[in-house]
This record gives C-alpha cells, sequence and structure tokens, in this order.
C-alpha cells in the first residue's frame, strides 16, 4: 500500500489516533505567521475582508477595492462604527497631493460611491478630494496584502466591528505581512521537469518550481550548459498579452523567442519565465495601466497612477532557481541595468550583460522610448523598416 503521506512512515506504521511528532508540531507553529498572511492574501482575492492587527496601532477591517459593488458598500455602512476610511499606497498619495508617505488615509463622506472609490483610487483624474493623513502600521500592511494579492493597491478601512462578526474574520499581524516578501523565496520547490522542444531551440528541458502561494515559477535549460563556467542567463518577467498572443504594445515575445535562440547559439544556457506580469502589478491591473496609457500616460506614470510602484519586481526568486541548478555565475541577456545590480545584491555572480535588442514597430515604440528615457534600458535602434 502506498504512503499516507503523514510524517514518519506508512499507514500501517502508526494509528490514526497516535500523537503527532513534537517537531512536525514545532514545525507548524514556527510556519503559523506566514500561513496567517497567505490565508490573508486568499481572502482578500476572493474579495472578503481581514483584520490586521499591531501591536502599537488599534487593529483594523481592511476590504478590497477590487469587486466592490453598491450592495457591499452598503453592507460595510451598515457595520462600522464611523465613517468608512480610504487607505492608498504611497505613490497613489502623491498622486492626489500627499508626498512623503508610505500610506495614507483618507475619510470618505457618506453619500461616496463605488464609482467615486475606483476613481479616487485609480483615476488619471480626479478632482477635488479629501484631506490625506499619514497611515500607520496597520495600513501600510494593508497596502502590502492587497499588492500580494494583485490587486489595486487599496483598501476600505474601519474600526473593527463589536460582536459575533470579528470573530468570524482571519486576523493577521502588520509584521508579518510587511515580512512576507523577505522570505517567500526560500519557499520555491522544484516540482515536476520534463524535455520540451521550443521553435527557438530544440534541445530544452523546463521545469517548474512552485511557491509558498501556489505561484509556478519556469526555468527552461537550453543544451547542457556547463555549471562551472559562466552561463548565458534570461530573466523573463511572464507577459501573457506579448508572449502568448503577440501583443504588439510590448517587445516581449520578441525578446523571449530572441532570448531563446542566443542562448541556444552560445552554446546553452538558461531562461527564468518568472511569474511577474505587467512588472509585477499582475495581469488585471495591467489592463488598467494600458488603458491610462490610451489616455496619454506613459508605462511608467500608468503604474504609479495605480499605486504601484515603478516596477514592483524583486529577483531573489531568480536567484534562488539559479542556485538550486547549480549555476551562480551568469552572463545576463538583458538591457536593463538594474536586473544586473539586483541579480548581484541577490548573491549571484553577473559576469557580463549581453544585450538583447528586439525590433522597435510603430505598436511599441512608445513603451520602448519610456524604458529607455525614463528607466536606464540600452535599448538602441533597432527599428523595422517602414514601422
Amino acid at each position: 500500500m502506498a504512503a499516507s503521506g503523514i510524517p514518519g512512515g506508512t499507514r500501517g506504521a502508526r494509528s490514526m489516533g497516535a500523537p503527532v511528532a513534537p517537531g512536525f508540531l514545532t514545525r507548524l507553529a514556527a510556519q503559523r505567521p506566514r500561513a496567517d498572511v497567505q490565508r490573508a492574501i486568499a481572502e482578500l482575492y476572493a474579495g472578503r475582508p481581514v483584520i490586521v492587527t499591531d501591536r502599537d496601532h488599534a487593529p483594523r477591517l481592511a476590504m478590497p477595492i477590487d469587486g466592490l459593488t453598491p450592495a457591499i458598500l452598503d453592507d460595510l455602512r451598515g457595520i462600522a462604527a464611523g465613517p468608512l476610511e480610504l487607505v492608498v499606497s504611497a505613490t497613489r498619495a502623491a498622486r492626489l497631493g500627499a508626498e512623503g508617505m508610505r500610506s495614507a488615509t483618507m475619510r470618505l463622506p457618506a453619500s461616496v460611491t463605488d464609482r467615486r472609490i475606483l476613481e479616487l483610487v485609480a483615476g488619471a483624474e480626479v478632482g477635488e478630494c479629501g484631506p490625506l493623513a499619514r497611515g500607520d502600521h496597520v495600513c501600510d500592511a494593508a497596502i502590502e496584502l492587497a499588492k500580494l494579492a494583485r490587486l489595486l493597491p487599496a483598501v476600505l478601512s474601519m474600526p473593527v466591528p463589536e460582536g459575533a462578526l470579528a470573530k468570524d474574520l482571519l486576523q493577521v499581524r502588520a509584521i508579518d505581512a510587511l515580512a512576507f516578501r523577505d522570505g517567500q523565496a526560500d519557499t520555491l520547490r522544484r516540482v515536476s521537469s520534463a524535455p520540451v522542444p521550443m521553435r527557438a531551440a530544440l534541445d530544452c528541458e523546463l521545469t517548474v518550481f512552485r511557491d509558498e502561494l501556489g505561484e509556478s515559477w519556469s526555468m527552461i535549460r537550453v543544451g547542457l550548459p556547463d555549471t562551472r563556467a559562466t552561463v548565458p542567463v534570461r530573466l523573463h518577467s511572464a507577459c501573457l498579452t506579448g508572449d502568448a498572443f503577440a501583443s504588439l504594445r510590448c517587445d516581449c515575445g520578441d525578446q523571449l523567442q530572441m532570448a531563446l535562440a542566443t542562448i541556444d547559439a552560445l552554446g546553452g544556457g538558461l531562461l527564468l519565465y518568472l511569474t511577474q506580469e505587467g512588472c509585477g502589478i499582475g495581469l488585471a491591473n495591467k489592463m488598467r495601466a494600458y488603458r491610462l496609457q490610451d489616455e496619454g500616460l506613459d508605462t511608467i506614470d500608468a503604474n504609479t497612477t495605480l499605486g504601484f510602484e515603478r516596477d514592483e519586481r524583486r529577483y531573489e526568486a531568480a536567484a534562488q532557481m539559479l542556485r538550486s541548478a547549480g549555476f551562480e555565475r551568469v552572463a545576463l541577456l538583458t538591457n536593463n541595468p538594474s536586473k544586473v545590480d539586483a541579480l548581484r545584491a541577490a548573491g549571484i555572480d553577473v559576469r557580463e550583460r549581453i544585450p538583447l535588442l528586439a525590433p522597435v514597430r510603430g505598436g511599441n515604440r512608445r513603451y520602448l522610448e519610456t524604458k529607455s528615457r525614463r528607466a536606464g534600458h540600452l535599448i538602441g535602434d533597432t527599428t523595422v523598416p517602414g514601422t
């Protein structure tokens, strides 16, 4: 009979009523803070509120803005002891006229609508709005949880209501939410791998990693690179629109195929496919950013208007994947110097930067010019004739 999955033996070796090993319980207890954050992320993603607590500040109920409807807003008013507050991120607060805050709060009028709240959170033009106050650690943590859930970085907030309702809501400590990202890369585990011939490189093996949030990260090995040598590596952030649908708004699909072909031509290496859609803001928010770009904003201003940083990506997971495969000396295929700096900061020896210049077309010219002018990307001039 197959093993039961219970640590320490098979089904026949331990009865269902036998005590669990103390070491197992100790490990579970140590994992509790991260487990609480994981559950809080899932609750927000599902459109349910959580309670954020802090040693030095009053606990608050936090409700995501994504999916807010008039009915939900009425329900929140019905349990609130006073006015609802809107919590926004530092970059959104700056857009609303308040600089230098990690998070900010705004008291909302009783007549506010869900449409108006969305304008305050994500609109390019918001008109007059109420004064902003500096948020505390509870507010900072609520914004971080929304970002981890790939939601708009804003929440509705109120004091925790009295009675049975609070007992039914998940509680998470602010300190745990704010520290969560720093340990996320350490949870990456290899799950499976198989040979997958690619159009741009036939001799490939794809390995899937999974993190504690259930997100999948992929590593494509091209050829048989030598772990003792400096290995060509491409860090490629996932781009569904460019990679799968050949969108002309970016150069991601071109760079993906060029990277595989270049690595193959250099004798083999690795392509890491990172779960960082839209510079880390997620697919839904990337579409919101596209709408703002159509209204005249550039790529960076669209992201910050939505309340995100210019670039939300981190590269500790990439470094962890490289180390797990035995590669710590790399030649990085990128036009982005900040990737070189970030990978070095994560402990990888980047010996060389190899340019990866994709064609500049009419549809992606503004996008690429913004990356060059405002983000320091080394694009060069690779214009496709007639575009």
